[in-house]
């Protein structure tokens, strides 16, 4: 018989989860930003990097209040979308806009990906009235969304009518 997962229990293992999703962005984002042509566009990601390693530090902390280790999880939907970042990568496109738009579009599944989760995880805090987690949670919460308006601005005017029409015979 196995064991009925408490909300604490859930919470824990969402708090895990997250925490390998973050890490693993962290090991990806360098890529991206390499790859990435628009000044514009590097340095956002460049901000979102430090921004991403400070929401790890905020859940380390919220790990150690709970007197918990954040590993033993790998976040297999976060490993998805990253894999589906690395594909758009390797493709080769009629012009450097075009690649760019293509990984704005997989940064945003994957914060769209994390606002949900921080979103879940303040709710559970709430739940169990652990309000500095809450606190330090909703400050990424606000990263993220930052974040994802700031991609949503740059791939709006990413599209050219040139880059439409490169590679088209006319």
């Amino acid at each position: 018989m196995t064991k009925e997962l408490t909300l604490q229990d859930m919470y824990v293992e969402h708090l895990k989860d997250m925490y390998s999703a973050e890490n693993q962005i962290t090991k990806a984002l360098p890529k991206i930003i390499k790859t990435v042509t628009s000044s514009e566009l590097k340095r956002a990601l460049e901000k979102h990097l430090k921004e991403t390693e400070d929401q790890i530090a905020r859940i380390e902390q919220v790990f150690q209040s709970l007197d918990a280790s954040p590993r033993g999880k790998k976040c297999a939907g976060m490993e998805g979308l990253l894999e589906e970042g690395k594909e758009a990568m390797a493709e080769e496109y009629a012009s450097p806009d075009l690649l760019d738009s293509s990984l704005i579009g997989g940064c945003q599944k994957v914060e769209h990906y994390e606002i949900c989760g921080y979103k879940d995880l303040i709710h559970m805090a709430e739940l169990l009235g652990d309000n500095k987690a809450v606190d330090l949670l909703t400050r990424s919460l606000q990263e993220e969304e930052a974040a994802d308006q700031k991609l949503a601005a740059l791939g709006e005017n990413m599209i050219t009518s040139e880059s439409v029409h490169a590679g088209q015979a006319m």
